[in-house]
Order: C-alpha cells, then structure tokens, then sequence
C-alpha cells in the first residue's frame, strides 16, 4: 500500500490522507515505548502527518510525540498541535489572548523538539477575547516563521466565517486554511453549515474521530461490558468520552455495518475511514491507536474507493441514529465554564 497524500483545503500543503493523532494516549493511558511503537508504525505505513496538542496529557503528549519523532527527517513530516484549552491553573493559562498564544506555541515548539509546527490550529473559540487580537497573534507567529499554517478546530460556520472577515479587513497575510472537527458516520453535525462554508473558503477538513472512539469497528456489543483492553474498559478519561456513544439499539445498528464492510472486503474500521475519506472537502482522517497493529489496519483505508451502494447502504443501516444537527458543533467536548477538555 502507498500512503496517497492531498492538498489542505486550497492550500498548497499536502497532508497524508491518514493523519495519526495522540489525545488520550501518549502520555495518559499508553504507555511511552508502545506509544513510540505507534509512531514508528505510522510512518511505516508511509502516514507523514502527526496532530496533538498542548492539553493532551497536560503537554506530555507533544513530549511523547516529540521524541518518538526524534531521528526523522523534520521536512519529511508535518506536525500539527493546538492552542486554548487549560493548560494551568492561572486565569491566563487558557484561551486565545495574545499572552496565551504565544507562550503555548513557544512551549509546545520546546516539547515537540522543533523550530516550527506545520499547522497551528485553535483548539476551540474564545469568546473571552477579541477575535482580531487571536488573529494578529497567530499572523505574528508565521511571519516569525514559528508557524507554517493555521487552523481551527470545532467552530461553527458562524465564527469561522468572522475570522475570514476579520482577517480580510485587517490585510492580514496569514488565513485559515483548516477545520478540525468531529466527523464520522453517526455525527455529521458539520455537514449542513461547516462543510459548504469551508468549501467555499477554501478550508480543508481534519476528521477526527471517523471511528466514533471505536464504536463504528464493532468491537462494543449490545447488552455485554466493553470488553477488557478496550477504551471503554481502561482508565483515565477515554471512558467518559465513550460512554457519551454506547448504548444498544446504536450497537446494534453498527453491527449491522459487518456484513457491508465484509462484502467491500473491508475491516469494520477500515469502512468507517474510508467513509470518512469520502465525504466532500475531507483532507485527512485522523486516527488514533494504543497498539502498532491498529494504526497498520486503519492506515490500509487509505486509498479505498467505495461505491455508491456501499453509501446507500451505510445510510440505510444507520437511519435516524445519524446526527446532522448543525447547533450540536462544538457540543460535544463543552463543559461548564465553556472550555472544552478533548
């Protein structure tokens, strides 16, 4: 198999079509040698594109991904990571003031080993601070050359669009170039606003979680417990994330999925990115693993052409349980206090 790559929305960054990403495992419930393992497995299967970010295991995660990376080739692979989710407990360890921007670039360029990270992305929006402000911070970055591109991540079309406009009147150089947001066959929240907007802007989607934390591989059965070594099962917070999609009459519609992935000669997983990597204005499918042979099976979904009766029947076997409701962006990883944890 040969890891194909595409453009990031309208720029002229390539991303490999898998994107191998480290929340909730380096540096929390993995432990460091597997998680290098994981890596390593990664760029094996010719994945070049590696996401994490300055909250993931309170900064562990970029160490972790930093050091896994160490030996490589810094222009044969692109690094992207995040800012604005707490990353201390002062009132400025947080969100996307000026102050806040350019420490946290500077202390995940530290933690990666790096001179520059290919994609900064804003984790999620701050409606703490002015837009403007955040916009002139992540422009001074890449004109300083900390920065290559920029991102968001889970904003609605609302807030990217009056970035793009803010950015326009102030003649900033520097504009988005990329949405991460949550994307798989049950949530398509992004579909009815985010992706035609992002289209015609110009912005590249960066799909997280096309195995819906691993519910869409079929692995979690109606009416029995996660079994053991699964995410579900362990510690930490992978649990609460997953228990947010787990309940039978869901479970039981994904293992309707079995027999389709079967007939296209697919794992159940490796249907579910594939679907992923279908969907219009998709860039990259961005995965996660604790085991190497994990990222081996899901990188094989690079590449996969599936029809559109393999489409249809995926709607049909999903039905009303498939959430396009544009209002839940975003929700999914809010909290209270309005900063989001994933």
């Amino acid at each position: 198999m040969i890891m194909k790559h595409r453009q990031l929305g309208a720029s002229g960054l390539m991303l490999s079509e898998i994107t191998y990403g480290n929340w909730l495992t380096h540096g929390e419930s993995v432990e460091r040698a597997a998680a290098t393992a994981c890596v390593r497995a990664a760029l094996d299967a010719g994945i070049t594109t590696f996401d994490t970010a300055d909250v993931y295991a309170m900064g562990a995660a970029e160490t972790v991904l930093g050091e896994a990376l160490r030996g490589v080739r810094r222009e044969s692979v692109e690094i992207l990571t995040k800012v604005c989710n707490p990353t201390g407990p002062g009132p400025n360890d947080r969100g996307l003031s000026r102050k806040h921007v350019m420490e946290s670039c500077h202390a995940s360029l530290r933690r990666l080993g790096t001179d520059y990270v290919d994609l900064y992305q804003a984790h999620r929006f701050d409606d703490r601070t002015p837009l403007d402000e955040t916009l002139i911070a992540f422009d001074d970055l890449v004109r300083q050359g900390k920065v290559r591109y920029l991102g968001v991540s889970e904003w609605t079309a609302k807030q990217i669009r009056a970035a793009l406009d803010i950015g326009a009147e102030l003649g900033l150089r520097s504009r988005l170039v990329s949405n991460q947001p949550q994307y798989n066959m049950l949530w398509r929240v992004i579909e009815p606003e985010v992706v035609p907007l992002s289209l015609a802007e110009g912005l590249g989607q960066i799909a997280f979680q096309p195995l819906a934390q691993g519910v869409l591989t079929g692995k979690y059965q109606p009416g029995q417990a996660p079994p053991p070594g699964s995410r579900a099962a362990g510690d930490g917070r992978a649990p609460r994330f997953i228990a947010r999609v787990l309940g039978d009459e869901l479970l039981t519609r994904v293992q309707g999925l079995r027999p389709i992935a079967a007939d296209a000669g697919l794992s159940m997983a490796q249907l579910a990115i594939a679907w992923t990597l279908h969907r219009p204005g998709v860039s990259t499918a961005l995965i996660g693993a604790s085991r190497p042979d994990q990222v081996t099976e899901n990188a094989a979904a690079a590449g996969v052409s599936l029809g559109d009766d393999v489409l249809r029947r995926v709607d049909e076997t999903l039905g009303d349980l498939v959430d396009t409701d544009a209002r839940k962006t975003a929700q999914m990883f809010a909290v209270k206090e309005g900063w989001a944890r994933g």
